[in-house]
């Protein structure tokens, strides 16, 4: 959840002052906001950048585009990852989204689009839009037409403390499953808390399921498990039994279960602190290190989720996503403008310099200086398969019951067998 250079999954804030995005219901061009006389038209912008930087750079566009559009006013109302999936749950069912939101592509956005919420963007941006990266923009696109526009784009991965790699004696990233299991081992022996997560907070939690699901199962079975709403297939079951057998190790810091991600004492604190040697996450995570953490500096490194000896999936093949926006079907024309004006390359040089953000304008690509975030990029680049967050791939509900079952695992309350099972049922009952 989903936080990328922003905090994609940062953001427990305030839920009950969202605004439901009814300012601008006056629409396109009337210039009204909420009757008044003033011609000013007010947009509400719903996003998740909760942790510095990013908030702040956020705001400070917002500002800019207001400068430049003397008759727009935009409302941001920003909220954490679980709660603002909770809220706009919520909102889908109602009918009332915001005018601008932070959307993940997929399951989810197809879903608001069915609903008839979502304004078709394809015409009215394919001028400017044409010229963002590729990859960045599958997400959004639905029954080949545009509903949203992304400003971020990446893939998880293990962020690493090297110093304690070193301490532990391992010399290199492992690059199988049996390997990463012996440094979780030999980080333990070493008195090094192997691996930070938030337990509080299932969306973590999933990403270790899905990459074992993809190299044990393959890419194609997720996709196959979703169109045939059945994922007991075996490698399911044991991409679950190799979550298990990294739970017995007891690899997490303590208190884990209780720990959120971007809190003071949570998960990126944890590894931004020096206190756990790994962290796997998205290409946001060394920005939310640093701002709950001090950050570990030269000291970060970033390798690709390991390959399962026998699997059917390969190293290559990477599971992520960026951030995108979409509008509401009758959102103002305000609401495209600040789109284009958000995709800028002026505005994506600002986003990659200050926040961290892999460019989605090609030619932003030169802004690009962070070492790790290049490695990151280079993977994405050699990528020979793309799987989409499954809480965001997947129908809402199907994809948080993967994170509840998942969660579960690691907590010990199911098996292998019952996350499977438990996916599916939820999935039948979708049709």
């Amino acid at each position: 959840m989903g936080d990328p250079a922003l905090s994609r999954r940062g953001f427990l804030a305030a839920t009950a002052a969202a605004g439901l995005g009814m300012t601008a219901l006056s629409g396109c061009g009337s210039g009204s906001d909420g009757g008044s006389s003033s011609g000013i038209t007010t947009v509400e912008w719903w996003n998740i950048s909760t942790t510095s930087p990013t908030k702040g750079v956020w705001a400070a566009l917002a500002k800019k585009f207001e400068a430049q559009n003397p008759k727009v006013k935009v409302k941001i109302t920003q909220l954490e990852n679980d709660a603002y999936k909770t809220k706009m749950t919520a909102l889908t069912a109602s009918g009332k989204l915001p005018d601008i939101f932070h959307t993940w592509g997929g399951g989810v956005l197809q879903q608001q689009v069915h609903a008839g919420l979502v304004k078709d963007l394809t015409d009215t941006t394919k001028p400017w839009s044409d010229g963002l990266l590729p990859v960045a923009k599958e997400p959004y696109i639905l029954d080949k037409k545009t509903y949203g526009i992304p400003f971020d784009i990446g893939m998880i991965g293990f962020w690493y403390n090297k110093a304690l790699f070193k301490r532990a004696g391992i010399s290199a990233p492992p690059t199988t499953w049996s390997a990463f299991l012996d440094a979780v081992k030999a980080l333990k022996a070493a008195g090094v808390t192997p691996l930070a997560l938030a337990g509080k907070e299932s969306w973590t939690g999933m990403y270790y399921w899905a990459y074992l699901a993809m190299r044990t199962a393959g890419i194609d079975a997720l996709k196959k498990a979703d169109d045939d709403k059945d994922f007991t297939g075996a490698g399911f079951v044991e991409a679950g039994q190799h979550l298990k057998d990294l739970v017995q190790l007891q690899p997490f810091q303590k208190g884990f279960l209780g720990a959120a991600y971007s809190s003071p004492t949570g998960q990126a604190a944890t590894v931004g602190n020096g206190k756990a040697a790994m962290e796997l996450m998205g290409q946001w995570a060394p920005v939310v290190e640093a701002d709950a953490g001090k950050g570990v500096g030269a000291n970060l490194g970033f390798f690709p989720f390991p390959a399962v000896e026998g699997g059917k999936g390969t190293i290559t093949e990477i599971f992520g996503g960026g951030g995108g926006h979409a509008l509401r079907a009758d959102a103002p024309q305000a609401a495209v403008d600040f789109l284009k004006f958000f995709a800028s390359e002026t505005t994506d040089v600002e986003l990659v310099k200050k926040t961290g953000v892999i460019p989605v304008v090609p030619a932003a690509e030169s802004a690009l200086t962070d070492t790790n975030l290049k490695l990151v990029q280079t993977q994405l680049k050699a990528a020979t398969g793309f799987q989409l967050y499954l809480d965001q791939a997947y129908a809402p509900a199907v994809g948080q019951q993967v994170n509840d079952s998942v969660a579960g695992l690691i907590a010990g309350s199911k098996s292998p067998e019952d996350v499977t099972q438990a996916i599916t049922k939820t999935a039948k009952e979708e049709q």
